[in-house]
């Protein structure tokens, strides 16, 4: 067990429940004798680089218990993608500060950074435990049954479809709205999570485990819309063609790229809007509606699953644990067992760092467009306690007088 100081950092995309592992770690770090001082990065790594640290030892338990309910980074975060010579950097402040333990909260990205600073410590022969803590709501973490921040947009995503089903059934016509979701397919899929009678919306989903066909989607629209009068559709960002090209590249004229280089699909609405109109050409049907889920499925307040809150600060606090007993690194995991219940382990970086998790074939209908009861019975439990559902009135029709349709 090593003396010195504890720098917790948050990276990527913030979450409802990111907070909850971030004050798990400092809390049980506090608790032991050999943490001189605990210190938060601001805004993740470059808040390592450019030496940007907040005291939390001086914070009190009871503002650090309020911020753990409260979603979003409270540290800030960072989209920064550290190279070997931006971990090096990482690694020299962190030794002149005389940190013995760095928990770094993040998804993928976020693993492999850990990996390369954990083997930076190990080269210099520096007593630095090194412990990724996970967190995306992609859900796309290796080795995990899922991931803290997960449940709680998975939780948006399908109030959000079952809000949006109601509105499409009172006013018909074709509504499409698309969910975050590069390469796993794991929170739109969670709209199904919206249904409660068969004839219930979304009756479409897409997901970027599949391939997605243009002419397909057109007539798949045409073909439930002729069968319920009206049409939900929910669709990944990520969705491609048999190339792996995304779809908005087919239908855009331009599109925007971050700083990375990727084709920008979160944040801008094109997708959705491109889809609705190519909709409205080829079927003539009239009322068609987009919407971009967007940013908001990431920290939305008053929709959080009280599974996702109890597993995201059981996280933090077992990354401590495992540092200070088991003395290695590594990235803390979770593992379903019995109905619902879960098992935290320790796994081996290099199992997690840099590898991406989609959804199994299981999950997902044999005719592409649709999900498994399988899903339905992975996903249910994560959603909490208290979920809202929606009713119907019973279609007792008065007999017509004068039979005018």
């Amino acid at each position: 067990m090593f003396s010195g100081k504890v720098v917790v950092a948050q990276g990527g995309g913030p979450t409802a429940v990111i907070n909850q592992s971030m004050v798990g770690a400092v809390l049980e770090s506090r608790k032991f004798r050999n943490v001189e001082l605990v210190y938060g990065a601001s805004h993740g790594l470059r808040g390592i680089v450019d030496e940007d640290f907040l005291d939390l030892t001086q914070e009190t338990t009871h503002n650090l218990e309020m911020v753990a309910e409260t979603p979003s980074s409270a540290l800030g975060s960072t989209r920064d993608k550290p190279d070997l010579k931006y971990c090096q950097e990482i690694f020299k402040v962190l030794k002149a500060h005389k940190v013995g333990y760095f928990f770094y909260i993040g998804g993928n990205d976020s693993s492999d950074t850990v990996r390369i600073v954990s083997e930076e410590a190990r080269r210099a022969e520096y007593g630095l435990r090194c412990v990724h803590i996970p967190k995306t709501i992609d859900n796309d973490l290796m080795v995990n049954d899922h991931t803290p921040g997960y449940p709680s947009a998975a939780r948006f995503v399908a109030q959000s479809f079952m809000g949006a089903n109601l509105d499409n059934r009172a006013l018909p016509g074709v509504y499409i709205a698309v969910v975050m979701g590069r390469h796993a397919g794991f929170l739109t899929a969670a709209s199904a999570l919206g249904k409660k009678f068969p004839d219930d919306g979304p009756h479409l989903i897409y997901l970027p485990e599949r391939v997605f066909d243009v002419d397909k989607f057109v007539e798949q629209v045409r073909e439930y819309y002729t069968k319920h009068g009206r049409c939900v559709v929910a669709v990944s960002e990520g969705i491609h063609d048999s190339t792996g090209q995304p779809i908005i590249t087919q239908l855009a004229e331009q599109v925007e790229r971050d700083d990375h280089g990727n084709v920008q699909l979160s944040g801008t609405g094109a997708l959705a809007d491109l889809l609705v109109d190519l909709v409205k050409k080829r079927t003539g049907i009239k009322r068609v509606r987009g919407d971009t889920l967007g940013y908001l499925q990431r920290s939305f307040v008053g929709c959080v699953s009280d599974v996702d809150q109890r597993e995201a600060r059981e996280v933090g606090e077992k990354a401590v644990q495992f540092a200070m007993w088991e003395d290695r690194d590594g990235s803390v995991t979770i593992h379903r067992t019995g109905f619902y219940s879960v098992d935290y382990q320790f796994t081996e970086l290099t199992e997690v760092a840099g590898k991406t998790r989609t959804m199994p074939d299981e999950f997902i209908a044999a005719n592409g467009h649709d999900v498994t009861d399988a899903f339905l019975m992975y996903l249910r439990p994560l959603l909490g306690r208290g979920m809202p559902d929606a009713y119907r009135l019973r279609r007792n029709f008065v007999p017509k007088v004068l039979n005018r349709g």
